[in-house]
């Protein structure tokens, strides 16, 4: 399981665009986290308006539906660039130097391949319920007010193909550190050990603490 991650930056090209993209993945996160908030607040007018005047709020379940891609995708790569996704390192944890970045570099290959498989279905799914002749574009609807479902499905394409960008920039960051043999590689998350995590908390801690402590005397 991963832990708390780093991510080296310089000068380089792949650097700028590494940090441009994880620009684009935090305000994606944001929105997610916007629309977390969202359905809080209409929860609250839901339940309050069933409580207080007998008028839940109408299409509540369409409008989480609508939704659930902004919760469950869109933050995806922000969560991959900073290294926090659940990952076994079993045997990865044990490898050192160049052996270690070959195996992340191919166990990010292999994310890649699939994510770029899931791009081609979930794209396939959105064009299946989109139609410029149809009434809202949309040849599917939510039950209850009628929502047109194209836009919650666009963006699962959307939020894998962004994941995709941030894999590839992830093998190549993998693959220039195979190849220089540097032992500080770019654009990449570094898991830290328990110890750095524990030395980073400690710090924040300290951080938080007034300058300007009352004297004992």
């Amino acid at each position: 399981m991963a832990g708390s991650s780093s991510v080296l930056t310089d000068d380089s090209l792949l650097s700028r665009i590494d940090r441009r993209l994880f620009q684009t993945e935090s305000l994606l996160a944001l929105l997610g986290g916007l629309a977390v908030f969202s359905l809080m607040l209409l929860a609250v007018t839901s339940v309050g308006g069933r409580n207080f005047f007998n008028r839940p709020l109408p299409g509540y379940v369409d409008w989480i539906e609508q939704a659930m891609p902004l919760i469950a995708f869109i933050g995806i790569s922000y969560c991959q660039r900073l290294g926090g996704h659940i990952r076994m390192d079993i045997l990865i944890g044990r490898l050192r130097g160049r052996p270690l970045w070959i195996a992340e570099c191919l166990g990010t290959l292999l994310i890649l391949l699939l994510v770029v498989l899931m791009i081609w279905g979930s794209w396939s799914h959105f064009e299946r319920s989109f139609d410029w002749s149809a009434p809202y574009w949309s040849r599917d609807s939510s039950l209850d007010i009628r929502l047109p479902l194209w836009p919650a499905k666009l963006l699962v394409p959307v939020a894998f193909s962004v994941l995709a960008l941030r894999l590839g920039l992830q093998v190549l960051g993998y693959g220039r550190v195979i190849l220089s043999g540097s032992l500080q590689p770019i654009a990449v998350p570094l898991i830290e050990d328990i110890s750095k995590i524990a030395k980073k908390e400690v710090e924040a801690v300290s951080d938080l603490e007034p300058e300007n402590k009352p004297s004992n005397s």
